[in-house]
């Protein structure tokens, strides 16, 4: 069996890139790091790294195990927590991730409930795009994720709950405009991750968009319509956070995004976890 010591070891070797960061973080000798690092070499029967100038570097089978040893160190420690909760040692403990324009809403006003009736319990919140709060999640960083989808694929490790939708809006200078009527139109979109929704749409519509600007910060993206640079889609959560003056939205039938709170694996959930996802869909209800 695995040593969990030897798993944070190289796990932490990975993170920091050195022996030398992971001996500062984890406070040990490096002589130590380095005697962890072998024998947890001689338990796979393989080797983990190898000397790169004065340094080391992870071999692809060293990657491998650091990437799920990140994940094993994860999951020890939300179970450790999960113990305590029922054990009654401490309220517990909810770090949840989600992304901008959920957390301007939804989770801050899920927060402020259990704040008012749970104030035991310790809570994080961090803005994360939700493909990085799913890894969060996967490697126990984190209890929640709350993101988006297009479609209805999700993740199999995951447990999502539906909810509600957010639809999408063009925003443009005109009201009651389509997305037809802006096939010759300056485009502005997101990053090349955050575009492809928006490309396909405009593509079931008939045409491809000339896209020439781009931002992922629906301030700036308001402020460029409104400047007459162009026109774009926004999700109708990011303008209940902010509207420009100077812009027309017009809600876009077909088109939105599916907001969904995970967990990871089996059920009960923690109690504070669950309380929080309580909070969560009692907050999209008043919304």
């Amino acid at each position: 069996m695995l040593d969990v010591i030897r798993l944070k070891v190289l796990a932490t070797v990975a993170r920091t890139g050195s022996v030398t960061g992971a001996a500062r973080e984890l406070g040990y000798a490096q002589a130590s790091i380095s005697h962890h690092l072998s024998r947890l070499e001689a338990e796979v029967g393989l080797a983990l790294t190898q000397r790169a100038g004065r340094g080391i570097r992870l071999t692809p089978a060293g990657e491998l195990l650091a990437h799920r040893a990140a994940e094993i160190l994860g999951r020890v420690e939300s179970a450790q927590d999960e113990v305590s909760a029922i054990g009654g040692l401490r309220h517990g403990r909810v770090r949840v991730a989600g992304f901008q324009s959920a957390l301007s809403t939804v989770v801050t006003d899920a927060a402020a409930s259990l704040r008012a009736t749970a104030p035991g319990i310790e809570l994080s919140l961090t803005d994360l795009h939700p493909d990085l709060a799913l890894q969060q999640l996967r490697e126990g960083h984190i209890e929640i994720a709350v993101i988006f989808r297009y479609d209805d694929t999700l993740p199999p490790y995951i447990r999502a709950t539906h909810l509600f939708d957010d639809p999408m809006h063009l925003v443009s200078q005109q009201a009651g405009q389509t997305l037809a009527d802006h096939r010759d139109s300056p485009w502005i979109a997101g990053c090349e991750r955050c575009r492809r929704e928006l490309v396909e749409a405009c593509e079931t519509a008939g045409f491809t968009p000339q896209i020439r600007y781009t931002s992922d910060d629906p301030v700036v993206t308001q402020s460029m319509v409104a400047a007459g640079l162009g026109v774009t889609t926004i999700p109708g959560l990011s303008l209940a956070t902010h509207r420009r003056a100077g812009i027309q939205t017009t809600e876009l039938p077909d088109f939105r995004r599916r907001i969904y709170v995970a967990t990871y694996g089996e059920p009960p959930d923690p109690p504070a976890t669950d309380a929080f996802v309580r909070a969560l869909i009692e907050a999209a209800t008043r919304l």
